[in-house]
């Protein structure tokens, strides 16, 4: 049986573009080392954060070669393969070279709206074709479908090689019947980061955060106290960030998240059309939030 590594916090990793628009390669390597040094348990990369959508062929190719090198096995790395042509995600599988790579992150299908036979039917397939251990993505808010909890449950009682699910249904019941329900080996990690606590009082094992891009020490640290049971501690820091879990999506994902690391002085505040950066309204919130935290970066 294939075994989950994907615990704690992991960060859905940016892509930083300079003024220009292509990769910032130099941005990519500080945060890189910055999210390792401050407590990042595993990356997850090319997925929504990334802007995925927008990279050409040759910038994945690129950017994965990039992780690999660059994190030389200090963490796992779990890397984004989805879309809504099953053959099409079953060919990105067989073409790509996975190695240093410890998992795949697939997406429900996007658009299409399958039934949850066929949600089945094609996480059934990449299972079949996928050299990695497999972690499902349930994001309704993005793909206009939501698997229930029976069609996650089936898989993971069905494939021993789909080890967890990276669930940001917002449905906290379809998550705890998850949870309660799901047979050995099988996980459940948060997909937003203001769920993260309750989720973890639950029993999920971690979360794929976005703000652990910005802030990798201090949410790391209220991961591992739930994690640990030290609810009353990691509950206090789950408050302290509250305002800024809403700000950071206001604007859309990860327009908030890199106006932040821009605040910060870590990055250009430039993301790739058809998304653009926040209001300035907004950058100015954050940019206050950040000083009352006074925050050490």
């Amino acid at each position: 049986m294939a075994q989950n590594k994907f615990h704690g916090l992991g960060i859905a990793v940016i892509t930083p573009f300079r003024t220009d628009g292509s990769i910032d390669e130099e941005a990519l390597v500080h945060l890189v080392e910055y999210q390792i040094k401050n407590g990042a348990d595993f990356l997850c990369i090319m997925g929504t954060t990334a802007e995925t959508p927008t990279l050409t062929p040759d910038e994945k190719h690129w950017l994965k070669d990039f992780f690999v090198e660059r994190v030389a096995g200090r963490v796992p790395l779990l890397m984004g393969c989805g879309g809504n042509c099953t053959a099409a995600v079953v060919e990105e599988l067989r073409s790509t070279d996975w190695t240093g790579i410890d998992g795949v992150l697939s997406v429900c299908p996007m658009y299409n709206k399958p039934s949850q036979e066929g949600l089945y039917q094609h996480f059934k397939t990449i299972a079949l074709s996928a050299p990695v251990p497999v972690v499902l993505y349930n994001v309704p808010g993005r793909t206009g479908v939501n698997m229930t909890a029976a069609t996650t449950l089936r898989l993971a009682r069905d494939f021993d090689n789909i080890v967890a699910i990276k669930e940001a249904s917002g449905n906290i019941t379809q998550m705890d019947d998850i949870i309660k329900q799901k047979p050995d080996g099988f996980d459940v990690i948060s997909g937003d980061d203001g769920i993260t606590f309750p989720l973890i009082t639950l029993g999920a094992v971690g979360v794929i955060s976005v703000i652990g891009n910005a802030l990798p020490r201090e949410f790391s640290r209220m991961v591992r106290l739930a994690l640990n049971g030290d609810y009353t501690s990691a509950l206090h820091i789950h408050h302290k960030f509250a305002e800024l879990f809403k700000l950071l999506f206001v604007d859309g994902n990860p327009a908030g998240v890199k106006a932040m690391l821009h605040a910060m002085g870590m990055i250009e505040n430039q993301l790739r059309l058809p998304l653009v950066p926040t209001r300035l309204t907004t950058m100015e919130q954050i940019s206050d939030i950040l000083r009352q935290l006074d925050i050490k970066y």
